[in-house]
């Protein structure tokens, strides 16, 4: 397998599971579909700016999921930070 391409129906579901683990990691109580929201919007934001960088994650959805759960947390805690 040269590399590992994820579709949109995968990236929905590994990045809503991303946001949620990262609002129980982060203890954000703005709800269940906030957090599954913000993580799928994370985990495209995450995979595009590794992307841009030339940071490659190898792996199969692990990689995927770990990269999401970074871009979920980097992304909750931006919105935290402006819901003050």
């Amino acid at each position: 397998m040269a590399g590992f391409e994820i579709g949109w129906f995968l990236t929905i579901i590994v990045g809503g599971f991303a946001g949620w683990m990262a609002g129980k990691f982060l203890n954000m109580r703005f709800g269940i579909i906030m957090n599954i929201i913000i993580g799928i919007v994370g985990a495209v934001v995450a995979a595009a700016i590794f992307r841009r960088f030339g940071v490659v994650v190898q792996g199969d959805w692990l990689g995927f999921l770990l990269t999401s759960f970074v871009g979920s947390s980097l992304l909750l805690f931006v919105v935290k930070l402006i819901r003050r």
